[in-house]
């Protein structure tokens, strides 16, 4: 079997750069999706139900994108086309979705509509972002995929930062950041439309400036794939998910139950932190007040912070010597930072805590697929197993979304407390990661 070749820098880059707009769609959903379901009239008591439906879809898109795409071979590529209709329908959606309340619809009519919409745009992210993770996997060498995933996490932490901050600037710009009642401010749509715009920009070019191989340049680097000498039929072991999962490595599981803590408490900060904000800071908890749309447009500053300190640390990370130590860390570092949240009634200094936020997000950007990933060489179907790898992210927060109505009951039903919550989900995460038995 071939080595993979070396790739320069900008092939790197190319392979992730449609990531960048990608994460601005993920960025805008992930910071204004309660806000506009809030405004829309929904219960914060019922408000984490609306969040059900994002890790809902992508538990079922990316196993299937993953096992179809290891088996799709098209002039345009392997992995690629799953990009291009993906992108394709989550710019179509992101058209509509901020538009629900402007309808002229009854509020419960919006309400459906609005998630039908976020079902769809969910969905379809979640097709556009898992070829990325794959072109990574199938293209480039263990030498360089360090280098190529820490490019895609840059590129993915920019299109974040671009995205959270985008209702503030057109609201500093003048464009209106309230609206009638039951109507998503214009900051909002707006930002909405740039991003579909940016999104399918940056996956024209990854589909322009990227070669997938053909059947045969594949299978010579790829020993697990083979190809029927006669009529060129494609062939890589046959596996069900069932039979993928049973011969799964036990770090794959063991790192699955780290992710199941990590991912609820992050769930819990994209859906109660504008709440959170509006009461602690702005003193108001009424939707559709100058104040809480404010604190909606300042949720999506804090969380560029978190993704500027998500950068930062990244840079850090490298220098621990035990992945593990540095993982745990992180985490801690996070729990700490979504403790003091609650604490802080300074607009500027909540950057503080979600510094500390962002250096969890950072690990658990990069630390969960590079265990893994070392962990699978050699079992194949990659594209399968990074799929289901992605339940790991989806069914917690599930969970949580299912569970948020009834906690924020439980803890005085002040959205704050969410915070608190989330603090200790992170730091049982922290406790978990000593248990990973990882490869050196």
């Amino acid at each position: 079997m071939k080595q993979k070749p070396d790739l320069s820098f900008w092939k790197l880059w190319n392979l992730s750069f449609g990531f960048f707009g990608v994460q601005i769609a993920y960025s805008l959903q992930n910071a204004n999706i309660s806000r506009i379901f809030a405004t829309l009239g929904a219960d914060p008591h019922t408000l984490s139900f609306f969040w059900v439906l994002p890790p809902l879809m992508g538990m079922l898109v990316q196993p299937i994108v993953g096992t179809m795409s290891d088996k799709t071979w098209t002039r345009f590529g392997r992995r690629i086309p799953y990009l291009f209709v993906g992108a394709a329908a989550a710019v179509l959606v992101m058209f509509l979705l901020p538009n629900a309340g402007s309808l002229g619809l009854t509020v419960g009519a919006a309400l459906w509509f609005g998630a039908c919409a976020l079902m769809l745009l969910d969905t379809s992210i979640n097709m556009a972002m898992q070829p990325f993770k794959m072109l990574v996997g199938d293209m480039v060498n263990e030498q360089q995929k360090a280098k190529a995933y820490s490019i895609q996490s840059f590129l993915c932490n920019a299109g974040g930062l671009v995205g959270f901050v985008f209702p503030f600037l057109f609201t500093a710009v003048g464009i209106a950041n309230t609206a009638e009642a039951g109507v998503v401010p214009d900051s909002v749509i707006y930002s909405f439309y740039i991003g579909a715009i940016i999104l399918i920009l940056c996956v024209l070019y990854t589909t322009a400036k990227v070669k997938e191989w053909n059947p045969k340049e594949y299978a010579e680097y790829n020993e697990s794939f083979t190809l029927d000498s006669e009529n060129e039929e494609r062939k890589e072991d046959s596996a069900g998910w069932l039979s993928l999962l049973k011969k799964a490595p036990v770090a794959f599981w063991q790192v699955g139950l780290v992710q199941f803590f990590c991912w609820a408490a992050f769930l819990y900060m994209w859906n109660y932190t504008t709440g959170t904000i509006g009461d602690t800071v702005w003193g108001t908890t009424d939707v559709t007040s100058e104040g809480y749309q404010a604190a909606g447009n300042w949720t999506g500053i804090v969380f560029g912070v978190q993704t500027l300190g998500a950068v930062l640390w990244a840079m850090v990370l490298p220098q621990f010597r035990n992945m593990k130590i540095a993982y745990a860390f992180s985490l801690l570092l996070g729990a700490v930072g979504f403790i003091l949240v609650p604490f802080v009634t300074d607009q500027y200094l909540l950057f503080v805590p979600f510094l500390l936020i962002g250096c969890a997000w950072a690990a658990m950007l990069a630390m969960p697929f590079a265990l893994v990933t070392n962990a699978l060489q050699g079992y194949g179907h990659m594209g399968a197993y990074l799929g289901l790898f992605n339940c790991t992210i989806c069914i917690p927060q599930i969970i949580a979304a299912l569970l948020g109505g009834t906690i924020l009951s439980l803890v005085g039903s002040h959205q704050y407390n969410m915070m608190f919550v989330a603090g200790v989900s992170l730091f049982i995460g922290t406790l978990c990661v000593f248990a990973i038995k990882a490869k050196k």
